[in-house]
């Protein structure tokens, strides 16, 4: 009886392995000939969302406010053998954007993905001392124009049939980082705006969620893991007892916008090595 239910086991186990592999590949790449727009991707965070999205599959453009970071990313990445091309965007300013999406419409026909990362911090100090110069700036940056990029591509996302868009917040959302007060509130308008843009856009099939990263070695966070005394008390407040890395953001968001997520939408992911967040 033991000898059978053992060999019940090992077929049904074997079974299953043979599904799981039959269904990868059937689907080696889930995003296959999606087309992906990546705002501040030419490093950091954005670059590994954009790599991770074209090893996935997809068509991507990349952007940032200088040509040669731009090209530099591009150059990267089509060495990689990518589908990847870019083009300078200031978020800030209408006309980037627009071109943005008329490139990727140019190049590819259409645009099925956005992930919003442009995000800008020029303030480190007490919230009571913020200008109203560096509010507009960081609520134009970090919150007006994620909405305006979002309206941008709707219309040719609606051509498609539907999309997927992630903004890319902060834990600093959930839990405020020290001297970050103005940035931190934009962080948490990000998760607002996420769950009323997946409200309006969902009668048009496209979803919105959010990935709020932790803390992830790159140079916006420097000052917490630029000698191992910091590093060291930056880990002791992480589960996983290591800093991110940007590679640790991309997986989810190409996730976030395949049909394997198709029952998600209006969430955010806290993507932060155990760091406390919410409940």
């Amino acid at each position: 009886m033991l000898k059978t239910r053992l060999l019940l086991g090992g077929c049904v186990q074997s079974w299953k392995s043979m599904r799981m592999a039959s269904s990868r590949a059937a689907r080696p790449d889930p995003l296959a000939n999606k087309v992906a727009l990546v705002t501040a991707s030419t490093n950091g965070i954005g670059f590994a969302i954009a790599r991770r999205l074209a090893q996935d599959g997809a068509h991507v453009v990349v952007s940032s406010r200088k040509q040669q970071n731009v090209d530099k990313a591009v150059a990267a990445l089509q060495g990689e053998g990518l589908s990847v091309t870019g083009t300078v965007c200031h978020v800030g300013k209408a006309e980037d954007r627009e071109r943005l999406v008329a490139t990727a419409v140019k190049l590819h026909g259409g645009i099925d993905i956005l992930v919003s990362n442009a995000a800008v911090n020029p303030f480190f100090g007490n919230l009571i001392d913020v200008t109203e110069e560096v509010w507009d700036k960081i609520l134009d940056i970090n919150v007006k124009a994620t909405a305006l990029i979002t309206k941008a591509v709707v219309p040719e996302m609606e051509k498609r049939g539907g999309g997927s868009v992630v903004i890319v917040a902060s834990i600093g959302a959930y839990t405020p980082l020290p001297g970050l007060g103005p940035y931190n509130v934009s962080k948490t308008a990000l998760l607002g705006l996420t769950k009323s843009l997946a409200v309006e856009l969902n009668q048009m099939n496209i979803r919105v969620n959010c990935l709020a990263p932790g803390i992830i070695k790159t140079n916006f966070s420097q000052m917490l893991w630029m000698d191992k005394e910091r590093e060291k008390n930056t880990k002791e407040f992480l589960r996983v007892r290591r800093i991110g890395q940007p590679e640790d953001c991309a997986g989810i968001v190409s996730f976030l916008c395949s049909e394997d997520a198709s029952y998600i939408t209006g969430e955010t992911v806290v993507v932060a090595g155990g760091a406390l967040s919410h409940l």
